[in-house]
């Protein structure tokens, strides 16, 4: 299992798949541009909501309602309602699961600042530890072992839910409240008391490769992501290759994948959706640089906006894909207010990339398989490009 930054995972893990990766949304529309429908939104005349991939937001937003006439949960009818849709995407939020959703987003989310995996005799490895926060200050280590939170094994246990105790979200607990952690390095056992804090995600960074390459990694495209690609490609050396590592990479804000697609198109096409039946499309802003060689990294991870940028540069020829086929999340969720404030986030549509290929359910194929080495290859495949 590949190492998950522990602020990515949502609460109520497992209430929906939405659910199970907070970056797997592709919120187009009011979402992606920050505002939200209301519960007094209707759908448009003659838009015929059923015809959709999804649950009406209407009946979910009904099921709601007749909860809380009765006294029940309203949460809970909905959730049932969308369960029974067989929307796979589909999920539902309280009010502050989606304030949560939307800081998470925004690039800002509470934690410790760890990032970990699990290993294959059960165990939780520590993979990355984030430069000032509470674990950094701690002293925890990249290796370490995860062994107990607030006296919780959590050995077997899976990814999620060891975020779930470390995020308090059984207690919706806050920054500045305390976790205990127990942990292992080189056969020694010690707990830490730590605590919680506001933290912010970094979700594009830069490294130099071989030759000179530059290698862009975007772990998701949150808010500002796709600026940070624009500003990372600027500063790159002219006479160098990128690489755009995707690699892991669930998704976002479409809004900011289309704006790192725009740093290395000339405007043109991005993808199309349709929601509900109506077609709409996704167009780069000009200006981009298209004569620098490039390559992008994708894998099984590689996810919803992920997929859409990754689409976009291979249809319009201007990258060679590397790796393994991509996720296959292509659909397309809007949210809107239910009676009781929670927002339900539901399938109304699926996009295609510039050609028209259908990406959910199916994922991207590369245009170069590769299992080991990926970076290597591509640094290759860079050097060839660079010759033509």
């Amino acid at each position: 299992m590949s190492g998950r930054d522990l602020f990515c995972q949502p609460r109520r893990f497992g209430r929906g798949a939405a659910l199970t990766l907070v970056f797997a949304s592709v919120l187009v529309a009011g979402a992606a541009t920050g505002s939200l429908p209301g519960p007094e939104r209707k759908s448009p005349s003659g838009a015929a909501r059923s015809a959709g991939p999804g649950p009406r937001h209407e009946d979910v937003a009904a099921a709601a309602a007749d909860a809380m006439a009765a006294g029940k949960s309203p949460v809970e009818a909905a959730e049932r309602a969308v369960s029974r849709s067989g929307d796979r995407w589909g999920a539902i939020y309280s009010r502050g699961e989606y304030e949560e959703f939307q800081e998470a987003l925004d690039g800002r989310y509470t934690g410790v600042g760890l990032w970990a995996r699990r290993q294959r005799d059960g165990g939780v490895e520590v993979t990355k530890v984030r430069a000032g926060s509470p674990a950094a200050e701690a002293g925890i280590e990249v290796g370490d072992r995860l062994r107990t939170v607030d006296g919780a094994p959590v050995e077997g246990r899976p990814v999620s839910e060891v975020v779930a105790l470390l995020r308090g979200d059984a207690e919706d607990a806050a920054a500045g409240t305390s976790v205990v952690v127990g942990l292992e390095r080189d056969g020694h056992a010690w707990e830490l008391t730590l605590r919680r804090a506001r933290l912010s995600t970094d979700p594009v960074t830069v490294r130099k490769g071989a030759d000179g390459v530059t290698v862009i990694r975007i772990a998701s495209f949150t808010k500002g992501s796709g600026n940070a690609v624009r500003a990372a490609l600027r500063r790159a050396p002219s006479a160098a290759g990128v690489v755009l590592d995707l690699r892991g990479n669930s998704g976002g804000l479409v809004t900011e994948a289309v704006t790192a697609a725009s740093a290395f198109l000339d405007g043109g096409l991005v993808a199309t959706y349709d929601v509900d039946g109506a077609q709409r499309a996704l167009h780069a802003e000009p200006g981009g640089d298209t004569g620098r060689p490039l390559v992008a990294l994708v894998d099984g991870g590689t996810m919803s906006a992920a997929e859409l940028l990754t689409g976009a540069l291979q249809d319009r020829g201007r990258a060679v894909v590397v790796g393994s086929r991509t996720f296959g999340k292509g659909s397309v969720q809007m949210p809107s207010r239910l009676p009781d404030g929670s927002v339900a986030e539901l399938t109304v549509g699926h996009y295609r990339t510039p050609s028209g290929r259908t990406v959910d359910g199916r994922g991207i194929a590369p245009d170069l398989e590769a299992d080991q080495k990926v970076l290597q290859r591509a640094e290759t495949v860079l050097s060839g490009l660079g010759d033509s």
